[in-house]
Formats: structure tokens, C-alpha cells, sequence
């Protein structure tokens, strides 16, 4: 009988010295978030003008009537799903040693991963245009939109990547020394559109690592990069995946990476 995708997948898990986790929006949707891409997605309901810097600087309290709506208002009460969880005890336990994340919604750190790359900023802090100030989300009073930074009265910004403005360049700069120095990357939950962040695990894969994707759907990875395919949601995927790993979630000893 030939091994399962989830017995292939834990095997060269075992193998690997160096693994890396690259995850988009889909492992949040278990947790009650809207992707942003597909049908259902955030940018096929409002116009994509919204996400743009150069109109948020023009029109600062439409953008942010729908931003609050959108990032604020419910995005902050979503909790960890068990794929977020899965991965925070996986990096505890010395297996999974980074997660790079396009998402903003801050439950990878929720779920208790320490060593987060967060490609496309996150949704929990606040930054000041004019000094570069940053504020806990839950500091400012966003009841009057849009709202000015306490200490210079500058426009505050989301701290997170909108079209027209560049990656954060230390998290540029580790994303692609991970996907450098890696020897597995899991994939979960990316269509694989989005650059520069769908080039990493390209990269990844170009410097010899091998590829474990989990999606219910073919992403643009998988025909080109994915050496192992897992063809289920984010939850489901790391069940398997974590039963094959023999991981029982009482365990608090680390593997060794030698």
C-alpha cells in the first residue's frame, strides 16, 4: 500500500533540520475570517481602492469608516483554530522553527508561535504618518474617524502593508533567509497570487527545500513546487498531519535539530 500524503508529509517532516511554515488566509477562515481573494473574498465585495495608500492619504475617513468595519470591528474577537494551535506546538516542541505569515490578523501569536514573520504587518497597532509612532490598536479611540496620533496629532495608518506601500524590510530580508536556509516548507491556506511573498516558497524550493502544501483546493503552487500535496482545509490537514507525528499535545520535550 502507498503511504498517505499524511504519512509522506510527517516522514520528510522527521527528516528535515530546518522547517519553516508560510500560511495565508485560508488557515484563518476556520476561525470565522473572510479570505481575501476567491468569491468570498474580501477584495470581490469592496473596491480595492480602500487598500490603496495613495487613496487612504487622499480620503483618510472613507478608507477608515470601511477599514474599522472591516479589521476592527470583528477581526479582533476571532480566536486561534487548531491550525494555528498546531503549529504553536509544533515550534515549542523544536519541529516547525519560523512562521511566515501573509495574514494580519495576529493568531498565529494568539495561538502561541513566538517566531512570527508578518510579511503584510499586522492589524493590532496603529502607526503615525508624520512620526512614526505606533499604538496598540486598543489605545485609540477609533469611535471618531479618522483618528490622529496623542503625541503630534498626525494621521494614524493601520499597521499593515496596503497596496503601493513596501514590505517591512527586516521581515523582507528573513522571509527570504528562511526560505534560503530551510530544508521543508509547509504551506497552508495561500493561493499563491500575491507577490513578492508567493516568490518565497518559489525560492524556497529553488535552494532544495521540499514542498508540503496543505489546501482544499489547487493552489499556483501546486503543479509547479509542491512535492507533497495534503488536500484538506487547515484544520483537517494538521490533524492528520499531527496524528502521523505522533503528537498527542501532552508532551512538553523538544525535539533536537542536530
Amino acid at each position: 500500500m502507498l503511504p498517505t500524503p499524511f504519512r509522506q508529509a510527517a516522514d520528510a517532516i522527521k527528516r528535515a533540520s530546518r522547517i519553516t511554515a508560510f500560511t495565508g488566509s485560508g488557515i484563518s477562515v476556520e476561525s470565522g475570517l473572510p479570505p481575501f481573494r476567491g468569491k468570498d473574498g474580501i477584495y470581490s465585495k469592496y473596491d480595492s481602492r480602500y487598500f490603496d495608500l495613495a487613496y487612504f492619504l487622499t480620503e483618510p475617513e472613507n478608507c477608515w469608516i470601511l477599514l474599522k468595519q472591516i479589521f476592527f470591528d470583528h477581526l479582533s474577537k476571532a480566536e486561534p483554530n487548531y491550525a494555528h494551535k498546531a503549529l504553536a506546538e509544533l515550534e515549542s516542541r523544536g519541529i516547525v522553527q519560523t512562521v511566515i505569515t501573509q495574514n494580519i490578523d495576529n493568531l498565529h501569536q494568539k495561538a502561541g508561535s513566538k517566531s512570527v514573520y508578518e510579511f503584510h504587518g499586522n492589524s493590532q497597532f496603529l502607526s503615525c504618518l508624520d512620526c512614526a509612532v505606533k499604538y496598540p490598536v486598543e489605545k485609540i479611540d477609533l469611535s471618531h474617524l479618522p483618528p490622529y496620533c496623542p503625541e503630534c496629532q498626525g494621521l494614524l495608518k493601520p499597521d499593515f502593508v496596503f497596496f503601493g506601500e513596501a514590505i517591512p524590510q527586516t521581515v523582507y530580508e528573513r522571509s527570504y533567509f528562511e526560505a534560503q536556509h530551510s530544508d521543508l516548507f509547509l504551506v497552508i491556506g495561500t493561493t499563491g497570487e500575491v507577490m513578492p511573498a508567493a516568490a518565497i516558497p518559489s525560492m524556497a524550493k529553488r535552494c532544495g527545500a521540499v514542498i508540503v502544501e496543505i489546501n482544499p483546493e489547487y493552489s499556483h503552487f501546486t503543479p509547479v513546487i509542491t512535492d507533497i500535496y495534503i488536500r484538506e482545509k487547515a484544520g483537517a490537514g494538521m490533524k492528520g498531519l499531527m496524528t502521523e507525528l505522533g503528537q498527542s499535545g501532552k508532551s512538553k520535550s523538544k525535539r533536537s535539530n542536530k
